[in-house]
């Protein structure tokens, strides 16, 4: 598992020969390819995912885990070719987007950006660890067919997973990958077997507990495995708690103004009421 992550994390080039037919198992007989969300129907139930746009610099994929915090990859605030931060005002998240519209418009209020996150440095456990970030908006989303999505820390080799995200060519409405797995997993990191590009920074991993979708983790990344399409993602584990204390105690990379504690913790949601790099 060791080598896995050494060649993923020097040169973003997934090497998973210690998993052997396991791996190969998990690609060949369940995988599914992406499929658009072109319709009202199709997209009910992932609405708390959005794209966030990024003034001129492309534009991520977040999710609603609360009806003011979402949740998306700390890279996507600051410009792929200088390393300088995004500018706030220039933040929009359009929660739903489909065929130009969205089910809700929302602008930053501010940025929390895990403090262990740091854009200059070598593409590394760390980074990849803690490539987490929270978007607070400008007003809460109080709509009752956009639902925040609850999280979770569970995760493990060969778990079933999902991603929905917008990306490359396909930004105009979210696709879902049904049927992706869990082919390595490192403390905060996961390598799966989901088909990501670029845009999809930030794109919820999914899992099901209880019959209800969870986000397990957050793409932070996409790489190749013998010419396969895979995605590192960050997992949450101890991750979301942290960037909801840096909330509380009304601190972050991007400051705007002062708010109310938070009581969001991992497995909760606040209300009952889906990474790459940026495209280019």
């Amino acid at each position: 598992m060791a080598r896995v992550f050494k060649t993923v994390l020097a040169a973003l080039t997934v090497c998973v020969a210690g998993l052997g037919a396991q791996a190969e198992i998990l690609f060949e007989n369940t995988t599914t390819k992406l499929q658009s969300l072109d319709t009202l129907d199709e997209t009910r139930s992932w609405r708390g995912v959005g794209r966030i746009n990024l003034g001129h610099s492309g534009f991520c994929t977040g999710t609603l885990i609360s009806p003011d915090l979402v949740l998306t990859a700390a890279h996507c605030f600051f410009n792929r070719n200088n390393g300088t931060p995004i500018d706030p005002n220039k933040i929009e998240f359009l929660a739903g987007l489909r065929s130009g519209r969205a089910s809700a418009y929302r602008n930053a209020r501010r940025i929390v950006i895990h403090p262990d996150y740091k854009h200059d440095a070598e593409r590394s456990y760390e980074r990849f660890s803690s490539d987490l970030a929270l978007i607070e908006l400008d007003r809460p989303i109080r709509n009752a067919t956009i639902k925040p999505f609850q999280t979770t820390i569970d995760g493990y080799f060969g778990q079933e997973v999902q991603v929905v995200s917008y990306a490359k060519d396909r930004e105009e409405a979210p696709s879902i990958q049904k049927t992706c797995h869990v082919i390595a997993k490192e403390t905060s990191i996961f390598v799966t077997s989901c088909d990501v590009d670029f845009g999809a920074s930030g794109a919820p991993v999914f899992v099901y507990e209880n019959g209800q979708p969870r986000v397990m983790s957050v793409v932070s990344a996409k790489a190749e495995w013998e010419q396969r399409k895979v995605a590192i993602a960050a997992g949450l584990d101890d991750q979301l708690s942290t960037l909801l204390g840096l909330l509380d105690g009304d601190d972050g990379v991007f400051h705007r103004k002062p708010t109310k504690p938070r009581k969001l913790t991992l497995g909760q949601s606040r209300s009952q009421t889906g990474a790459l790099f940026l495209k280019p």
